[in-house]
């Protein structure tokens, strides 16, 4: 009788967990102990993905290409001698797909702001796999620490707008785990709100004066000058 197999091990030997599309990954699947000729099969949640038979004490090796998303998930493999019923599986392992991230948009509620206001600007990048992390700049400058948002929402800071030098240009940048994947926003810029002088109230209430007093002329001239006039010929 062949000797009674072990669950066997699952072991990642070529590629990463975290996968892009079109990646190449390699499994190995082994048995220790146990007496050879030894069937190894490789499932995806239960169903079916290659067998191989070893009739030696070396490893089966399973090569996937990760084509689709359909392709990620938990992967497990059973090992069995071929005329016993019965078998051993292995441990899991969990495949995830990793997208690259779109450029990030930098945008506030305001766009004018004046000196001495509170100000907030939102970063967020509508695509890539989570999490993201942002980074906010003013000029080459880094004016915050990173934020990494678990979920897809935008990444927010407060500002106070204390000079006429924190009305530069403010962009931010987005990164996650995918290889070689950093995008940058586009520029934003506070323009100086215009402040209001104090002579302004009172220039708009004399010009409002003048122009009662032409109306109140202009309706008295046929009700009491042209008759004056008419009288003293």
């Amino acid at each position: 009788f062949p000797e009674m197999l072990s669950n066997p091990k699952l072991i990642l030997v070529q590629g990463t967990l975290n996968v892009v599309m079109k990646q190449n990954v390699t499994l190995s699947c082994l048995s220790q102990p146990g007496s050879p000729p030894v069937r190894y099969t490789l499932f995806k949640h239960n169903q079916q993905v290659s067998a191989l038979n070893r009739s030696d004490l070396t490893p089966a090796l399973f090569t996937l290409t990760i084509s689709s998303a359909s392709d990620v998930g938990e992967y497990k493999c059973k090992a069995e001698y071929n005329n016993f019923s019965g078998g051993k599986y292995s441990n899991s392992l969990n495949f995830t797909l990793i997208e690259p991230i779109s450029k990030p948009v930098l945008s506030s509620p305001t766009s004018q702001a004046k000196k001495g206001q509170n100000v907030t600007l939102s970063c967020f990048s509508e695509n890539g796999s989570l999490p993201i992390t942002y980074l906010f700049f003013k000029g080459k400058q880094n004016i915050s620490p990173q934020k990494t948002m678990q979920k897809r929402e935008a990444a927010v800071i407060f500002l106070f707008i204390n000079s006429l030098s924190d009305f530069g240009t403010y962009k931010c940048k987005a990164s996650n785990s995918f290889p070689n994947n950093t995008k940058y926003s586009n520029g934003f810029n506070f323009t100086l709100a215009e402040e209001r002088s104090h002579s302004q109230p009172l220039i708009i209430s004399l010009g409002l004066i003048l122009l009662l007093l032409i109306i109140g002329f202009a309706l008295a001239i046929p009700f009491f000058i042209i008759p004056l006039y008419k009288a003293s010929e």
